[in-house]
């Protein structure tokens, strides 16, 4: 489109260099009707003509398209009330231009024929920027006189007094957090202090492959759940100085919020329980969405280690609940039909002992 605004730029420049040809002397009328042009005129009339079309070449685009982009993209984002009002606004605008432009027109010459056109157009863009800056004033009169219901939209945030939860930086590194969170089952707001981040960074310049990974990984999710989580996380700058350790922080930092932990540390889990602070521990949901299983239910499992007693094989099931296998030791690297005896259930997991079912 662009290149077809301006081929008819250099057409319109050509026919307004031609035009202005003769004004500027570079082109003579001869009574016969024909032109006369100088040898050292025709030069300048080419040069002339040819600057008119660069010219149009290059202004008109600016003259139509761009305008006409920017005013479309204003427009676009320009919401409903905005819309509505800005061309009420400017209807009364020009009503009112041309109810004052009758008396105006009877000036005689060009001043009664401007004058109502500058009026119009003046009161136009007045009343239009006046009604859009005014917008929200206007909506409420015309509620107040019953002329618009405007629809009652519940907060896209969390609402006052929702819960805001503590996060340790183990539930961070752990990596699942970020899939709880996706699946919405955590309603709040998540809480992250500052001395957590110090935390994770520290772990992250770890020496250790391991831990240096896990922290490169918590970080990583931590800033995903920033940009992409419908759960808001804050950053808080809370730090109780007179205490030292992380965990002892978090304790008092819940205590003083809505008394609530996210963790999956055993030791952490334990002493904020101790202080009448609720945690939601990572490792008990785990455990807590596992398939029942019950003694005389038959499994098939894959030995694939000795256990520690004598003559046992241990096996895993899809989501890594820990079978126990008596006498599976001579089953290890081999697919077998085991029945449930007992289950036992850790604060570490669940623990499932079977036999070798036989046919």
């Amino acid at each position: 489109m662009i290149r077809n605004i301006r081929l008819l730029g250099i057409a319109l420049g050509g026919l307004v260099g031609i035009g202005l040809a003769q004004p500027a002397g570079l082109l003579v009328l001869m009574p016969n009707g024909g032109v006369d042009v100088s040898p050292s005129g025709g030069v300048f009339l080419i040069a002339w003509i040819a600057a008119w079309l660069v010219v149009g070449f290059a202004i008109l685009p600016y003259l139509t398209v761009v305008p006409a982009t920017w005013l479309f993209r204003a427009v676009q984002e320009l919401s409903t009330a905005e819309f509505v009002t800005a061309v009420v606004g400017l209807l009364l605008g020009l009503l009112m231009g041309l109810l004052l432009g009758l008396p105006l027109s009877a000036f005689g010459g060009s001043l009664g024929t401007w004058l109502p056109l500058g009026v119009s157009l003046f009161l136009g863009l007045g009343m239009l920027g006046l009604t859009v800056a005014k917008r929200e004033d206007l909506l409420i009169a015309a509620e107040a006189i019953g002329l618009v219901r405007r629809p009652t939209t519940a907060p896209a945030g969390p609402a006052a007094g929702d819960p805001h939860i503590v996060v340790d930086t183990s539930a961070i590194i752990d990596g699942r957090i970020a899939e709880i969170v996706e699946s919405g089952f955590i309603y709040g707001t998540l809480v992250v202090p500052k001395f957590v981040l110090e935390e994770l960074q520290h772990i992250a310049d770890s020496s250790d492959t391991l831990r240096r990974n896990r922290g490169r990984r918590g970080l990583e999710i931590l800033a995903r759940m920033q940009k992409e989580s419908s759960t808001p996380i804050e950053i808080v700058d809370d730090d109780p100085k007179e205490i030292s350790e992380v965990d002892a922080k978090l304790v008092a930092l819940a205590r003083a919020r809505s008394k609530a932990i996210l963790t999956n540390d055993f030791n952490l889990n334990r002493v904020a329980e101790l202080q009448g602070i609720r945690v939601l521990n990572i490792n008990s949901l785990a455990n807590a969405v596992k398939p029942a299983v019950l003694p005389g239910e038959e499994l098939r499992v894959r030995v694939i280690q000795e256990g520690k007693e004598a003559g046992q094989g241990v096996g895993f099931l899809d989501d890594g609940t820990m079978i126990v296998v008596e006498g599976g030791v001579r089953y290890i690297d081999k697919d077998l039909d085991v029945a449930v005896t007992r289950v036992l259930q850790t604060v570490a997991g669940r623990m499932i002992f079977a036999q070798p079912r036989l046919d």
